[in-house]
């Protein structure tokens, strides 16, 4: 493995640059796929499959730490996306759920410290939207003290929250936008509504795809995603250790 290289800097050079430069795309059936690993392992073989990228999943690094998604203590969150992005050479964006209740600053400094070059921001909390304007002034604070350090994809939870009506989450795009993030992540928008999204968003649409069927990232792409990413749908699917487990497993108790 080559050395690491640094994370940003005052111009956001190195890994920060890459991974920015990754999401102005050459054409729009080939969106930018991320793989969601949940520990070094993982992400050490989704970067030998190629993948130019990482995206740590929150509930897939939960599950591998024994917590309910939502439940990881921050410390233990942090620990494990420094874990992944000391183990390869690829950018690595994080899961960091609705930021933990950390300042702006706080958050930023854990998150370089982490070796991370992105982040997930989720605009809901408990279950319950944020108040977008109030999200849209934090979110800018974020981006501020990212400074070209830091990527920052903006989840728009509308759509998982039952509202359903695509304008609401375009409103907040725009909000988000225009507070510096450099991308935004309807998640849970149904496929037909991608269109949609996309003809009223400004920069770059992160959708969830499913890693065992539905749509390819290149039809996702050509309905307006940007960038693909997997959720915990990896780590669910290693869920298979189950019935390998079971087949291995010594039959009765022994005497």
């Amino acid at each position: 493995m080559s050395a690491p290289e640094t994370p940003g800097g005052p111009s956001g050079t190195g890994k920060a640059a890459r991974f920015r430069a990754l999401h102005r795309r050459p054409s729009p059936d080939d969106p930018l796929v991320l793989a969601g690993p949940w520990d070094a392992a993982a992400a050490r073989v989704c970067a030998d499959a190629g993948f130019p990228a990482l995206a740590t999943p929150s509930a897939g690094v939960a599950a591998s730490l024994g917590y309910a998604d939502g439940e990881t203590p921050p410390e233990e969150m942090f620990a494990a996306v420094a874990r992944i992005a000391r183990a390869v050479d690829v950018p690595v964006s994080a899961d960091v759920e609705d930021g933990y209740g950390l300042a702006p600053k706080e958050l930023v400094e854990r998150l370089l410290e982490a070796g991370a070059v992105g982040c997930n921001l989720e605009d809901s909390a408990g279950g319950v939207l944020k108040d977008p304007r109030a999200h849209a002034d934090w979110l800018a604070e974020v981006c501020a003290a990212a400074g070209d350090d830091l990527f920052v994809n903006a989840r728009v939870d509308t759509f998982v929250r039952g509202v359903t009506d695509p304008d609401r989450a375009i409103e907040r795009a725009a909000l988000y936008v225009a507070a510096g993030a450099g991308c935004v992540y309807p998640i849970g928008a149904p496929v037909d509504v991608l269109p949609l999204l996309r003809s009223g968003i400004q920069g770059p649409v992160n959708v969830f795809a499913r890693p065992d069927g539905g749509p390819t990232p290149s039809e996702l792409g050509e309905r307006g995603a940007t960038r693909v990413t997997f959720g915990p749908g990896l780590q669910r699917l290693a869920a298979a250790l189950a019935e390998i487990a079971a087949d291995l497993a010594p039959r009765g108790t022994g005497s």
